[in-house]
């Protein structure tokens, strides 16, 4: 048994059909299509993450950035306050 029923024998049958209809040219130009496809999928996908990852970092650094800018006017109003 191979797989899901089919045995080896015919699974080599069916391939030599394929290499017969399309020819090796064609089959070797459409698995590299694929190849590049399937590199262009995975590099979208990358490319994705890391925005999300830039975004992520921007967010923390405006809200560091905040926070920073709070104490620096609570820090002169308490001088405002001393000095009055």
């Amino acid at each position: 048994m191979g797989f899901g029923g089919i045995s080896i024998w015919q699974l080599l049958i069916i391939l030599l059909i394929v290499v017969m209809l399309f020819g090796t040219k064609k089959l070797r130009g459409m698995g590299s299509d694929l190849g590049g496809a399937v590199k262009g999928f995975k590099k979208a996908l990358n490319s994705e993450d890391d925005k999300d990852d830039e975004k992520d970092s921007g967010k923390a650094e405006l809200k560091a950035d905040s926070v920073e800018q709070r104490n620096l006017e609570s820090d002169l109003e308490k001088s405002k306050h001393k000095q009055s």
